[in-house]
C-alpha cells in the first residue's frame, strides 16, 4: 500500500533509498510502486542481476540491488546514467556500496520488522519532495 501511494505521487526523476535488514519488506514497497505505474510485470529482488528494468507507458522504474557488492564499480556507473533522468524513478537497495554517488535530494525509507506481516516506516526526503509525502499525512 505505502509503495503504491508513492508510486502515484512520482513525476519522474525521483530518487528512492530503501533500508532495512533481510526480509524486510523492500521488494514489496517497489512491487506497489510498480503496480501504480501500471506495470504488469511480476517485480523480483535483482540481488542477482543487480538492476531490474519496469517499463510503463510514462515512466520507467529502475530497481537496484547492491547486496552482493563490495565495490560499486561498473554497475555505479551505470546508476549514475539514471539520476537525475526525468523518465526514470529510481529505486535502491542496499545503497551503502553508492552512497557517494546518491543525490541529496533523495526520499530514503528505513523499514524495521515489528512483527511478521507488521512494518514500522521512517521516510525522510528534502522538503523539494514533500509532494511524494502529502497523501500519507492523516
Amino acid at each position: 500500500m505505502l509503495g503504491e501511494l508513492l508510486g502515484r505521487a512520482c513525476r519522474g526523476g525521483e530518487v528512492f533509498e530503501l533500508i532495512s535488514d533481510l526480509g524486510g519488506g523492500k521488494t514489496s514497497l517497489v512491487h506497489g510502486m510498480a503496480r501504480a505505474f501500471g506495470v504488469e510485470d511480476q517485480v523480483t529482488s535483482p540481488t542477482f542481476s543487480i538492476n531490474n528494468t519496469y517499463m510503463s507507458d510514462s515512466l520507467t522504474l529502475q530497481h537496484f540491488d547492491f547486496f552482493r557488492l563490495t565495490k560499486s564499480g561498473v554497475v555505479g556507473e551505470e546508476l549514475k546514467e539514471y539520476l537525475g533522468d526525468k523518465d526514470s524513478i529510481v529505486v535502491i537497495e542496499w545503497g551503502e556500496i553508492v552512497h557517494d554517488i546518491l543525490p541529496i535530494d533523495r526520499v530514503t525509507i528505513h523499514i524495521w520488522t515489528t512483527d511478521v506481516e507488521k512494518r514500522l516506516f521512517e521516510i525522510k526526503y528534502p522538503i523539494q519532495l514533500e509532494y511524494l509525502v502529502e497523501g500519507l499525512k492523516a
